[in-house]
């Protein structure tokens, strides 16, 4: 009897693993037939995604780019930064595969990334006057630029920065050779409530620079402002006399000054001022006037130094921290 049962147990067992085995196989096949279904599917997308992509070639690129240079022109941007810009953005998207309705956001997400590596992110301009204070006793700062270009007033606005976050100045009146111009700086120390330090028309301006940075030290000044003359890049004896401030004072800063409506002339100016003197940092002027920020890509790239500024005003509040972000917006609006 177990005998019997031990077969019949057999017997079931081997019909459950057919069984098992017919349904094992039947799942296989329907995966089978799925894995199909996908590869067709799957071919379809394929089929579909090759039929809405376009391939960037020269003439593409240069449809857009004939317009975007005219945009770049009218946004006060310099020949030269334009001719970078196309090289550039040419090499970047040509031979790219985009889809047909995103061509246009593929090559403006490219230029986006070129503008943002022109401009290069300024230092925080007080935590780096604070941190070099706890290494020494004075900050010394030299502004310089063309004529024109709203220097003292700026070095006002900055005095008036500094007030505002507890640091001391004291101005040096080193442009002694326009006239008035150590009376505009007066005013402005009067109204601010700074001290001016100055010799006549005429003198060695390194000379009152050294006095400043004197007077600060004996007085427990943190901060040295060193005015001097507006002069063109081009004039070399000034250009000269800028560098012998520069012995002088050593400065911790050396602040080019130049307008924001400039244009093609804010390269030639940028360039010869850095390559003489050194620039470590950048104010543009009267932005309030062409908001395009042209000019900041122009002396960003030519500089590769960082706008750390932009005046918007004659108030002394009319002074903005630059924002990579805010400029983008603007050329792009």
């Amino acid at each position: 009897m177990f005998k019997f049962l031990k077969e019949k147990i057999k017997n079931l067992l081997k019909k459950k693993e057919k069984e098992i085995e017919s349904i094992e196989e039947s799942i296989e096949e329907k995966e089978k037939i799925e894995e199909k279904k996908e590869e067709k599917r799957e071919e379809k997308r394929v089929s579909f995604f090759k039929w809405n992509v376009v391939k960037l070639d020269e003439k593409k690129f240069y449809d857009f780019f004939e317009e975007l240079r005219i945009v770049l022109w009218q946004n006060n941007v310099a020949n030269e930064v334009v001719d970078y810009i196309e090289k550039e953005l040419k090499e970047r998207i040509i031979g790219k595969e985009v889809l047909k309705d995103k061509v246009e956001d593929f090559i403006k997400g490219e230029l986006k990334k070129i503008i943002e590596e022109i401009l290069i992110t300024p230092f925080d301009f007080l935590d780096f006057i604070n941190k070099k204070l706890k290494e020494k006793k004075i900050f010394v700062i030299v502004f310089f630029g063309i004529n024109g270009s709203g220097k003292t007033t700026t070095i006002a606005k900055i005095a008036w920065l500094l007030k505002k976050n507890k640091l001391s100045c004291v101005f040096a009146a080193s442009d002694t050779f326009r006239a008035a111009s150590i009376e505009q700086l007066e005013n402005h120390a009067k109204n601010l409530g700074i001290k001016v330090i100055k010799h006549k028309y005429g003198s060695d301006p390194a000379a009152v620079a050294y006095d400043a940075i004197n007077y600060a030290k004996a007085n427990g000044i943190n901060v040295v402002l060193i005015d001097t003359s507006g002069r063109m890049h081009t004039e070399k004896n000034l250009m000269e006399e800028m560098k012998k401030i520069c012995r002088v004072a050593k400065p911790d800063l050396k602040i080019f000054v130049g307008e924001a409506i400039v244009g093609n002339d804010a390269i030639e100016q940028g360039k010869t001022f850095n390559e003489e003197i050194g620039i470590d940092g950048i104010i543009l002027t009267k932005a309030d006037i062409d908001e395009k920020g042209g000019a900041f890509l122009s002396i960003g790239y030519i500089t590769k130094k960082p706008i750390l500024f932009y005046g918007t005003g004659q108030d002394y509040d009319d002074l903005s921290y630059f924002n990579k972000e805010e400029i983008i917006k603007k050329i792009f609006d």
